[in-house]
C-alpha cells in the first residue's frame, strides 16, 4: 500500500486538476479528474483490506477509518452491495426499501469540520431530510419594552427568512469494482465516506468563497442582500478595498464596517478569517504579519484576532476578510437518501458508476460580514522605515460601493461618477460606503446631520441631501446623493 505522503501528493494534484476545471466551467474535465480521484480512493482502500482484513481490533481500525457500523447503517449497506451486484442494478437500486442513514453524512461532515479549518468555522449544519427551514439573519435581537406595536413586531421578525436548503445540488460520481463489493459492508462504507468526503471538500469550499448562487452557494466575494443585482440567478462580485498594509490603521478602518449589519444595527466583530490563496500566504501574506524579533524568532503582527486560512479557491491577489459565523451552509443528502445507478458514464472496465445526490445552500448571512481585499501592493512588515526599493502608496479618495439601504439609485454606482438621485418612501435606510483604499477616512453627513457608516440614516419628508466625504493623504472626493421621500 502507497504510503499517506504519496498518497496525499497524488490526491493535492488532482484536486488541482478539479479545481482548475470549476475555474474553466468545464464539467467534462471535473467529472474526469473525480473519477480518476475515486479510482485511487477505492485502490488505496482494496489494499488497505487486504492489509487488515484479519485485524479485530476496534481502535486499531477506527485508526484508519475503518469505523464500526451502527447497525441501520449495516443493513443499508448489505442491501446496497446486494442491488449493485444485480444483473439490473438500476432497478435493484429502486426497490431498495431503506434509505442511507443520517449518521453517514453526518460523520462526513465532522471530518471535513476536523480537517478543513475554514468548513469549521463557519455556521454550518447538516440538514439531510430537511427541505426548508427558518434562520434569524440579524443575528441577536433586542428585546423590546412597552405595547407590542405592528412597528415593533415587524422589527423583531425582519431578520427571519425561510431558506430551501434543496437549492443547490452536487453530484458525486462512485465507481464501484466488484472486488469492492466482495469485502462487505464496513469497507464500502470507508470507500462511500472518502468520496463523500472529497466531494464536498472540493466542491463547497470553492461555492463558499466564489460560488455565484446559480446552482451554487453564494460566495463570501459577492454581494447579497437588497441592493445586489442579481442577473441570471448570479450575484455581483464585491469590488475589492486595496490594502498595502496589514496594520491597524487599514484592519481597523475595514474591520468597522463589519461592526453594523445591513439593516444599520451595531454588533459585536467576533470569529474573523482572513481567507488566502496559498501561493499568496508564503509571497505577500505572511512577510506581511510576520516580523522578526531580537531574539532571532518570528512573532505575528496581525493587530486583529483573526485567523488565517489557506485555500485555493481564493484568486491570487485577493483576500477574504469577515465573520465566518455569519455564513450559513446547509448540506445534507437527497430526502430519500438513494444512491443511483448513472446512465451517463460506461467508460470504465469492470465498474459499474453510479451517483449521490447531494444538496446544499450557503450565503452571507448580510452584505457587511464580508469585504474583499486587494493586496496586489501588500508591503512586508519592517523595523525601521526604508527610504528605498518600498513601492509608494498610491492616494486613492474613490469608493467602490455606495449603498443605501437596498434603493435603487438612477445608475448603476461607479467610482468615478458622484451624483445620484434616489427615491423612497421609507423614514430611515442604512448608508453604507466601500473604500478603494482602506487607508481612506470617510464622513457621511444627511443635511448637517453625522451618520455612522453602515448606521441608519433619517428622512425628511421631500428632497434630503446626503454627502459621503472621502480622504485619502492628499486626494478628496464627495458623493451626492439626493434622497426624495415621498
Amino acid at each position: 500500500m502507497k504510503n499517506k505522503d504519496v498518497l496525499a501528493m497524488e490526491k493535492a494534484k488532482i484536486v488541482e486538476q478539479m479545481n482548475q476545471a470549476i475555474q474553466d466551467d468545464d464539467p467534462k474535465a471535473f467529472s474526469e479528474a473525480f473519477t480518476e480521484l475515486c479510482q485511487r480512493i477505492e485502490t488505496n482502500v482494496l489494499e488497505q483490506a487486504k492489509e487488515l482484513m484479519q485485524e479485530q481490533d476496534v481502535s486499531i481500525l477506527a485508526q484508519r477509518g475503518v469505523r464500526q457500523l451502527t447497525s441501520k447503517e449495516k443493513m443499508y449497506y448489505e442491501k446496497l452491495i446486494e442491488a449493485m451486484k444485480a444483473d439490473d442494478p438500476k432497478q435493484a437500486l429502486n426497490d431498495i426499501d431503506v434509505v442511507m442513514p443520517e449518521t453517514i453524512i453526518d460523520s462526513v461532515f465532522e471530518e471535513l469540520q476536523t480537517n478543513h479549518p475554514l468548513l469549521s468555522k463557519l455556521s454550518a449544519t447538516t440538514v439531510t431530510g430537511l427541505t426548508r427551514m427558518m434562520m434569524n439573519t440579524n443575528g441577536d435581537q433586542k428585546a423590546k419594552w412597552g405595547k407590542l406595536t405592528a412597528k415593533i413586531i415587524e422589527e423583531l421578525t425582519s431578520g427571519f427568512k425561510e431558506v430551501d436548503v434543496t437549492q443547490d445540488k452536487l453530484s458525486a460520481f462512485l465507481p464501484v469494482a466488484k472486488a469492492m463489493l466482495d469485502l462487505g459492508p464496513v469497507w464500502l462504507d470507508n470507500y462511500v465516506r472518502q468520496v463523500l468526503y472529497e466531494a464536498l471538500a472540493n466542491g463547497l469550499e470553492y461555492g463558499i468563497v466564489q460560488g455565484d448562487g446559480s446552482d451554487q452557494p453564494i460566495g463570501m466575494m459577492r454581494q447579497v442582500g437588497d441592493g445586489a443585482v442579481v442577473v441570471s440567478g448570479k450575484y455581483p462580485m464585491k469590488e475589492a478595498i486595496k490594502v498595502t498594509a496589514m496594520d491597524m490603521e487599514q484592519m481597523g478602518k475595514i474591520t468597522a464596517i463589519m461592526a453594523r449589519n445591513d439593516q444599520g444595527q451595531a454588533r459585536i466583530v467576533n470569529s474573523l478569517v482572513l481567507l488566502v490563496n496559498p501561493a499568496d500566504y508564503y509571497k505577500k501574506v505572511l512577510p506581511a504579519t510576520r516580523m522578526l524579533t531580537p531574539d532571532g524568532s518570528y512573532a505575528s503582527v496581525l493587530p486583529i484576532d483573526a485567523e488565517i486560512i489557506q485555500t485555493p479557491a481564493v484568486p491570487e491577489g485577493k483576500v477574504v476578510y469577515g465573520m465566518a459565523s455569519k455564513y450559513f451552509l446547509g448540506v445534507g443528502m437527497a430526502k430519500n437518501g438513494k444512491i443511483e445507478y448513472s446512465d451517463e458514464y460506461h467508460f470504465l472496465e469492470d465498474e459499474r458508476v453510479y451517483l449521490i445526490k447531494l444538496y446544499a445552500n450557503g450565503f452571507a448571512k448580510d452584505n457587511n460580514a464580508f469585504q474583499v481585499l486587494d493586496i496586489t501592493d501588500l508591503q512586508p512588515v519592517r523595523f525601521k522605515v526604508i527610504t528605498g526599493g518600498e513601492t509608494e502608496k498610491t492616494d486613492d479618495a474613490r469608493l467602490v460601493d455606495l449603498k443605501i439601504g437596498g434603493l435603487k439609485f438612477n445608475e448603476e454606482f461607479s467610482p468615478d461618477t458622484t451624483t445620484y438621485t434616489v427615491t423612497t418612501t421609507n423614514a430611515t435606510n442604512t448608508i453604507t460606503a466601500i473604500p478603494a483604499n482602506g487607508t481612506a477616512e470617510i464622513e457621511i453627513k444627511v443635511g448637517e446631520i453625522g451618520v455612522t457608516n453602515g448606521a441608519s440614516a433619517k428622512w425628511n419628508e421631500g428632497s434630503n441631501t446626503v454627502t459621503v466625504n472621502v480622504v485619502d493623504g492628499a486626494q478628496k472626493k464627495t458623493y451626492t446623493v439626493t434622497v426624495t421621500k415621498e
